[in-house]
């Protein structure tokens, strides 16, 4: 494959498809949500194999550790042997508390449910 020696953390956060571009992944970095040993990064630090990479998506925190180092982007079965997902469960969880957090998402403008909407919305939450 195409192992390389020194590597950009933003270039690498793309090619192991994290993140869809590599200007989202440079400007997580500008945005501090990207750490190495508790310490925000810019786009521009080189990443060596074995660091810990933590990303802040709230409200997950999640890591990965770098197992190679990969300069282009390749196919998703490629990408398993240069980065390991090593999140916690409790940190995954987050996702499922919050998509039963009980909060109702409405577009702007719309207005309260009307009592006929308010009916449809409890049938389709006591379903489950």
């Amino acid at each position: 494959m195409d192992q390389v020696k020194d590597l950009r953390i933003d270039k690498w956060l793309w090619a192991v498809r994290i993140f869809k571009t590599r200007s989202l992944a440079a400007e997580a970095c500008k945005k501090g949500k990207v750490l190495i040993d508790n310490v925000q990064v810019k786009p521009s630090r080189v990443i060596k194999v074995g660091e810990i990479v933590f990303l802040k998506k709230p409200p997950v925190i999640y890591s990965f550790k770098v197992k190679g180092l990969l300069g282009k982007r390749q196919s998703a079965k490629i990408v398993v042997d240069y980065v390991e997902d090593i999140t916690p469960e409790e940190e995954k969880l987050k996702i499922d508390m919050k998509r039963f957090s009980g909060f109702e998402l409405r577009d702007r403008g719309v207005g309260r449910p009307t009592k006929r909407e308010r009916r449809l919305i409890d049938d389709l939450k006591n379903k489950d």
